[in-house]
């Protein structure tokens, strides 16, 4: 445990594993004589969902790199790492360890993103009966509040509507008040396969390699959790701002032009194609998102890459990055419990291993199983995808989720599974459920080329568990999706099925159900 002048504390200033501000970390008023920053590891962060040891290493060493930070600017701290208390701490019971002992005068809290760490935080402080200061995450660009008076008397909240309000309200790749380029969303020109030649020449510098600090942590982790996911021997994942900005400058000189055109495509062997990788420094504030964008949309207007790439990942920063945050906020608690196509199916346990026969799934969990990675493609259309048609319970595939990838935090992961991924909120974020056939994964990727299941076939002994859970899917909940007019040519399709072959379909289906 780090310490700093630990007596006649007025103000204990938390600082959590995902709030590491370089700019904003300190309140206007702070007094290093009177104050102190406080920081803690603990053991419940690695351990409520059986985190990969790449999400564990990344945010243990990115707050160690951040410690040393305060450090160098001579400010007050209190700092506990992991190996100096027990296996089972919380960063709630350890904070009413120090409140109990320094008796501050007051807690200083940023708005935690994750609403478990905010319920248990909150509840110990009131507990003890110490003031508690709640200021807003400065990091985004739209506050909670400006988020519930766009919230307001709709009674669906659709993305594009959103990201225009975000763009105009920044000047974010705007002609005055028209959109540049003629278009708000240039999603249509961002959806190509690599066809059967594979991808095109892709960089091979992505990633930061391990410091000294962060080689310490890899070896601790390993020690520490060595049943969790993940083989940190190709841990490359950036730690301080100066870190992750050389990362998006990678990104926006070697990857963005080709970014948009191919950001949907998938192919084996090839884990982080032309993708950003600063999703992770991004959710833990090591990056500002502002600035993310103004660097981006320089590229553009410096002719280094396209409208539509640019516009695409601009997209999924200003846009779908502030609109998960913004639906999380508004209906936590209970959005997490959401299940409203009643999934019942417990998580398949090939989700630990990927060890199974469908080979996309394979691919693309012991990719993330190994490297705590895996793109939005991956995650929505294969993984995701999977789960909503053989209907996994929402709950477990949303642990799993949270569990698996470095970039992932509560407020981000469970909108994204909840909503997007599994429809279990019920249209309150997508307007359909993201269903398919194996045909899409065959168009989007080389995986069914090497597999045992043919994703044109749903019945027999090589139908796809894909393609025939997607027709069992539509049956089993026609009535539901009846009202989604998104929905109407899928479910025109499935009455044109004879019984017959919606019987064999439903047995192909359940035959790969029993199989679990």
């Amino acid at each position: 445990m780090t310490k700093s002048g630990t007596t006649n504390v007025r103000r204990l200033v938390v600082v959590l594993g995902d709030q590491l501000d370089y700019q904003r970390y300190c309140p206007n008023d702070f007094n290093p004589h009177q104050d102190m920053f406080w920081m803690a590891e603990a053991t419940e962060e690695s351990t409520h969902v059986l985190s990969n040891k790449h999400r564990i290493v990344y945010f243990l060493s990115s707050m160690r790199h951040f410690r040393d930070y305060l450090e160098v600017q001579n400010l007050p701290l209190i700092y506990h790492e992991l190996s100096s208390h027990d296996t089972d701490s919380s960063l709630s019971s350890i904070l009413e360890t120090d409140i109990n002992r320094l008796k501050p005068q007051e807690i200083y809290l940023k708005q935690p993103g994750d609403y478990r760490v905010r319920t248990s935080l909150i509840k110990v402080i009131e507990k003890l009966g110490v003031p508690l200061t709640i200021a807003e995450d400065e990091s985004f660009l739209c506050s909670q509040d400006q988020f519930k008076d766009h919230a307001s008397n709709r009674k669906v909240l659709r993305l594009e509507f959103f990201y225009r309000e975000i763009r105009r309200r920044h000047n974010i790749l705007m002609d005055n008040d028209k959109p540049v380029g003629g278009e708000w969303n240039f999603d249509k020109n961002n959806r190509e396969s690599f066809g059967k030649k594979g991808p095109p020449s892709i960089p091979e510098n992505q990633g930061t390699k391990p410091d000294k600090i962060t080689q310490e942590v890899i070896q601790f982790v390993d020690a520490r959790f060595p049943d969790h996911p993940g083989k940190l021997d190709n841990f490359n994942w950036p730690v301080t701002p100066s870190d992750a900005e050389a990362q998006l400058d990678r990104f926006i000189e070697q990857c963005l032009p080709l970014y948009g055109r191919f950001q949907d495509a998938m192919w084996t062997g090839q884990n982080t194609l032309f993708h950003s990788l600063v999703a992770a420094p991004l959710n833990l504030r090591l990056l500002d998102p502002l600035k993310v964008v103004r660097k981006v949309e320089t590229a553009y207007y410096e002719e280094r890459a396209p409208i539509a790439a640019v516009e695409g990942f601009i997209r999924q920063v200003v846009g779908w990055r502030e609109y998960v945050r913004g639906i999380y906020n508004l209906h936590m608690p209970n959005y997490r419990t959401h299940n409203h196509l009643k999934a019942h199916i417990s998580l398949p346990s090939f989700f630990w291993s990927g060890k199974t026969d469908m080979a996309c799934m394979s691919s693309c969990l012991t990719q993330v199983l190994e490297t705590g990675y895996g793109h939005h493609i991956q995650r929505l259309m294969v993984i995701g995808l999977y789960s909503l048609l053989v209907g996994v319970r929402p709950d477990e595939i949303n642990d799993w989720f949270l569990a698996s990838y470095v970039d992932a935090v509560d407020w981000v992961t469970t909108p994204n599974v909840i909503g997007m991924s599994q429809f279990a909120d019920g249209g309150l974020m997508a307007s359909k459920p993201y269903s398919a056939t194996g045909a899409y994964i065959n168009r989007m990727s080389n995986y069914c080329a090497s597999c045992r299941y043919n994703p044109k076939e749903s019945t027999g002994p090589n139908a796809c568990p894909f393609t025939s859970s997607y027709w069992a899917f539509l049956d089993r909940h026609r009535e539901a999706l009846s009202s989604n007019q998104r929905m109407s040519m899928q479910l025109r399709n499935l009455s044109r099925m004879d019984d017959q072959r919606l019987k064999d379909i439903r047995k192909a289906a359940d035959s790969h159900l029993h199989q679990l």
